[in-house]
């Protein structure tokens, strides 16, 4: 069994939020992608050097799209919602076999979007409150590839990465996420 196998098994919930964002209680997270329950995430963008890293994804939901950097959900333990630090640290381990001590300080809050969509290859829908967090990486990561088909380097023209997205499938919440924060590299 890989990892990914026992990462999607695993019963985990979710922050099930109403439109404004306040935590209702937890919620299984298959059944909030099942049914489309409105669910808080979070999306990290880690840079490299001029250059944004993109997520080619390998996942039950939205495969093969690509996400600026990294996509999960804060889990509630012990009947408390993690941390979104620690949400995003657990992730970049999992996902990018990156810890802490890789990234240039704390990733930074850029925003929240609300978004909904089907997932047009499976049974699946995300609704959720995205928020969103950057980063800056000391060394280049190498993705786990139970995780991610593989990853891409987008240069930062100016400050934005906007006309380089053009050439990608990507994710719904990525399309939001450009659209309604003016992210700052």
């Amino acid at each position: 069994m890989n990892s990914t196998d026992s990462y999607y098994q695993k019963q985990l919930f979710l922050a099930q939020v109403d439109k404004n964002d306040q935590i209702i209680g937890p919620v299984e997270r298959w059944l909030a992608h099942k049914e489309g329950i409105l669910h808080r995430g979070f999306t990290a963008i880690l840079t490299f050097g001029d250059s944004v890293l993109l997520q080619h994804r390998k996942h039950i939901a939205f495969d093969d799209m690509w996400d600026l950097t990294f996509s999960s959900h804060q889990l509630f333990q012990d009947g408390q919602l993690e941390p979104d630090i620690n949400a995003i640290s657990n992730a970049l381990e999992r996902e990018w076999n990156v810890g802490k001590e890789d990234l240039n300080g704390e990733p930074v809050f850029q925003g929240k979007v609300y978004y909904q969509a089907k997932d047009p290859k499976s049974i699946f829908t995300e609704h959720e409150i995205d928020y969103v967090y950057s980063a800056n990486l000391t060394k280049l990561p190498k993705p786990n590839l139970d995780f991610a088909y593989g990853f891409d380097l987008i240069k930062v023209n100016n400050g934005e990465i906007i006309s380089e997205l053009t050439k990608y499938a990507l994710a719904p919440w990525v399309e939001e996420i450009v659209k309604n924060i003016d992210l700052k590299f």
